[in-house]
């Protein structure tokens, strides 16, 4: 899980304002930090079947938050994958 420290980190770089906890841009970042968590979670314990399991979750998650971002803000689609470095 992340810690708060880490969450108002989130919020302040990828929110809109600094009270921004719910646009898809902060859910994208956070579900992308915790997908980092446990994808090194799971290089260790690779027998943790439920965890990968919510691993997918997760990722399927943030699938769906890219798709609606790249149909409604192309431009901040394009931003938000460049800082993450994710493959699109």
């Amino acid at each position: 899980m992340l810690g708060t420290e880490s969450k108002q980190v989130i919020y302040t770089k990828f929110g809109s304002h600094e009270k921004d906890t719910g646009s898809s841009q902060v859910q994208v970042a956070l579900l992308t930090e915790r997908i980092k968590q446990l994808t090194d979670h799971l290089r260790s314990n690779h027998k943790d079947f439920q965890c990968r399991r919510g691993l997918m979750r997760l990722v399927g998650r943030r699938r769906r938050l890219l798709a609606y971002l790249s149909r409604e803000d192309i431009g901040g689609y394009t931003s938000l994958i460049s800082t993450l470095g994710l493959r699109r």
